[in-house]
């Protein structure tokens, strides 16, 4: 990482789609009596933060001061999750759904071969953005761009109103769309 440039300076609030990466490793052996399908003896769990908590990790890894803004359920993935993160240097400003649980994706891995996913998700179709853009809007002067991370889980379900605040606040909006309606990311400086 020697060669790219210093990140240090760099203020990134990234917001979007939350959501926790667990793994179980283990191994196989043999196949169950019950179904054709092999018998995992988990060995290890693995939590990461993924979607936008991937961003916002990677900008840390690269230097950056990086804050995120996103959902969770009220649930141990949340905890879990707001730990890896803050243990990664991300500032977290977490808006907590007690009706949804925290979007969760297993992948059971053995012989560094995964062999099925779990997804555990509702989304967050049903939330009321007005707490979560009012924080976005008081976060907005410390910081220096803009990253949206669209899952399309709910978070970013009217991308407008986001993209138009940041604007509005002479800040540059990098965008990493979902879908190939990117209409509805009109205004963003960069869409990856």
């Amino acid at each position: 990482m020697r060669d790219l440039p210093d990140f240090s300076a760099a203020r990134v609030l990234v917001v979007g789609d939350l959501m926790l990466d667990r793994y179980w490793h283990g191994a196989t052996e043999r196949i169950s009596p019950e179904a054709p399908v092999p018998v995992v003896h988990v060995q290890d769990e693995e939590g990461r933060p993924g979607g936008s908590g991937n961003v916002a990790v990677n900008i840390a890894a690269l230097g950056g001061q990086v804050a995120l803004l996103g959902l969770t359920g009220d649930d141990g993935a949340a905890r879990q999750l707001q730990a890896r993160l803050e243990d990664a240097g991300v500032n977290c400003h977490l808006q907590r759904e007690s009706a949804y649980p925290t979007i969760t994706k297993l992948r059971i891995v053995s012989r560094h071969q995964q062999l099925i996913r779990l997804d555990f998700e509702d989304g967050f179709p049903d939330y009321d953005a007005t707490t979560l853009l009012d924080r976005f809007e008081a976060l907005l002067p410390d910081f220096d761009v803009v990253v949206l991370s669209d899952y399309g889980k709910g978070t970013l379900s009217a991308p407008q109103a986001w993209i138009q605040r940041a604007r509005a606040a002479g800040l540059p909006v990098l965008l990493d769309p979902k879908g190939r309606d990117f209409s509805r990311y009109k205004g963003a400086t960069l869409i990856t």
